[in-house]
Order: C-alpha cells, then sequence, then structure tokens
C-alpha cells in the first residue's frame, strides 16, 4: 500500500503487484512497458567484473555474487522454474566467486545453457562452461590466461605452490565441463606473443567452439529452443 502525497491515509489503495508506474520502468530498465508474460525459465545475466570479498569502487559495473548464490537457490527450489538460461557478457574478476557460482550452477538439478555474449574473460570462462550446453556468439571473445593476483606477493616458494593450486582448481573445473583436453587448454593459457602484457590466448566465436571450449555458435534463439528440448528431455525421463 501506499499513501498519496498528502498524507492522507483514507485514500491509501493497494498497488496490484508488478505495476510499476512509467516513469519507474523507464528508470529502473530503460522501457516504459515490461512485459512480463509467464515463463518456465529463468534468465540469470553475468555483466561487468565478478565482485567477491572485496567492494569494487562504485563506478565499476559488477556482479555481486552474495546477490547471485541466492537466486540460484531459489530456482532450485521453485517449482515453477524449470531450466535457466545464463547471458554472460564479463571481464572476469575474483576467482573464487566465480568458481562457486560456477559449482553452483554445474550441480543444479535443472536443466542450463549458456550464451556468451560479448565477452567471457578470465573466471569467465568456468562460467561459460559450467551448464549443461554452451554457446558463443560469433562476435564474442573468451581470453584464457593464468591467475593473477593483486597486493603484496611474498617470494616464497610456498607462493608458488599456492598459485599451482588455485589454477588447477580453474583447469579442473572447465576440463570436467567442456570438450577441451587438459594439454591443449595450458597451451592456450601459457601461450606467449599473443597478449600485450600477458601471457594467454583470445578466442572468438569460432574458435572457441573449434577447440571444444563452447559447444556451438549461436545467438539467443538457438539457446532458448535448446533450453526447451533440455527441459522436455528432463520431463520425459521423469515421468519413466
Amino acid at each position: 500500500m501506499y499513501i498519496s502525497k498528502n498524507g492522507d491515509n483514507n485514500n491509501t489503495k493497494e498497488k496490484p503487484q508488478g505495476s510499476n508506474s512509467p516513469v519507474e520502468n523507464l528508470k529502473e530498465f530503460g522501457s516504459v512497458a515490461i512485459p512480463e508474460p509467464p515463463s518456465n525459465i529463468h534468465c540469470l545475466t553475468i555483466i561487468g567484473q565478478i565482485e567477491g570479498h572485496m567492494v569494487l569502487p562504485p563506478q565499476n559495473k559488477t556482479t555481486k555474487y552474495e546477490h547471485v548464490i541466492p537466486q540460484l537457490v531459489a530456482i532450485e527450489e521453485s517449482k515453477v522454474i524449470e531450466g535457466i538460461l545464463l547471458i554472460l557478457n564479463t571481464v572476469g574478476g575474483d576467482v573464487e566467486a566465480g568458481l562457486a557460482i560456477a559449482e553452483l550452477i554445474s550441480t543444479m538439478s535443472k536443466p542450463s545453457v549458456s550464451l556468451v555474449l560479448g565477452g567471457g574473460h578470465s573466471i569467465g570462462v568456468p562460467l561459460s562452461v559450467c551448464t549443461d550446453y554452451s554457446f558463443i556468439a560469433s562476435t564474442a571473445t573468451m581470453t584464457i590466461h593464468p591467475i593473477r593476483m593483486t597486493g603484496v606477493i611474498i617470494g616464497v616458494p610456498q607462493t608458488y605452490d599456492y598459485f599451482n593450486k588455485m589454477q588447477e582448481r580453474v583447469v579442473n573445473f572447465v576440463i570436467r565441463h567442456c570438450n577441451i583436453t587438459r594439454d591443449r587448454f595450458k597451451e592456450l593459457m601459457l601461450r606467449t606473443g599473443e597478449l600485450a602484457n600477458d601471457v594467454g590466448t583470445v578466442l572468438i566465436g569460432e574458435e572457441a567452439v573449434e577447440n571444444g571450449l563452447i559447444d556451438e555458435i549461436g545467438g539467443l534463439e538457438n539457446a532458448v529452443s535448446k533450453l526447451k528440448e533440455l527441459i522436455k528431455l528432463r520431463k520425459e525421463k521423469d515421468s519413466l
């Protein structure tokens, strides 16, 4: 319920669910009217930089893992949502936060499909492959490179061992969830001469598919159609 400007409680009335004013819709969504058709698919977006335990500057466009994780739990428990469409356009970010989200999605009982638009870089690579099936736009890119760390680094053998363990977590996850081999992934990750100030490789659209990282080139129509197909197969399997 909301109160009129003059503060007269007798003028109160119930605000219908989902009935944002045109001004609110314009401010929040960039559109005067937002259609709300019934759907059994939930769209989850991973955009900008993935924020982990450290809060990023306010000018950064971020995806906060503490916002995403409760959504995933709610989707898993929902009796209405039957599939999840994961859309990515991310530069990467916090390794542990990205892996946490990827692990949750990969262990969900409901079918999932990912679509990489723009970019799925760095820790965005495990997120791109964590679903049951993956698509990438022909113009989208994916950057594969070793783990970086900011801050004070102690130059002792234990630091190298820690970095190596962190890197293996990412490598193991990726090769478990797509068709790329360990040797090929490490070759791309450690390649020199392609990135200006780093080692690694940039894969564009078809190259990601050719290397077995992504399943197929496609767009929104392909991703939604594939997810509906997986949902149908899941229902048929459950009915047996």
